[in-house]
């Protein structure tokens, strides 16, 4: 599909019809790269996307199961005066 790049003030714009825009699920702000050259308009993504499934994939493979190597033993003077929770 071909598009024309039109001037609106300083500025330059480009009409991206509807349906592509829905196919491409792109809504609101959106996200401008450069690709060699070319230029990449893509949906806004998400800060931090996809974190809390690394972390729990990392601390699966970590061992999270694994008995609490403290567990068990009495507790000591800063249990009993200080720690607070």
């Amino acid at each position: 599909m071909r598009a024309n790049i039109v001037r609106i003030g300083n500025s330059q714009d480009i009409r991206i019809p509807k349906a592509i825009l829905d196919q491409c699920g792109i809504r609101g702000v959106v996200e401008l790269t450069i690709d060699g050259d070319r230029l990449v308009i893509a949906p806004e993504t998400e800060p931090r996307a996809g974190w809390a499934e690394a972390f729990q994939s990392a601390v699966a493979a970590e061992g999270e199961n694994e008995p609490d190597p403290l567990a068990g033993l009495p507790p000591n003077q800063f249990d009993e005066e200080e720690w607070t929770w």
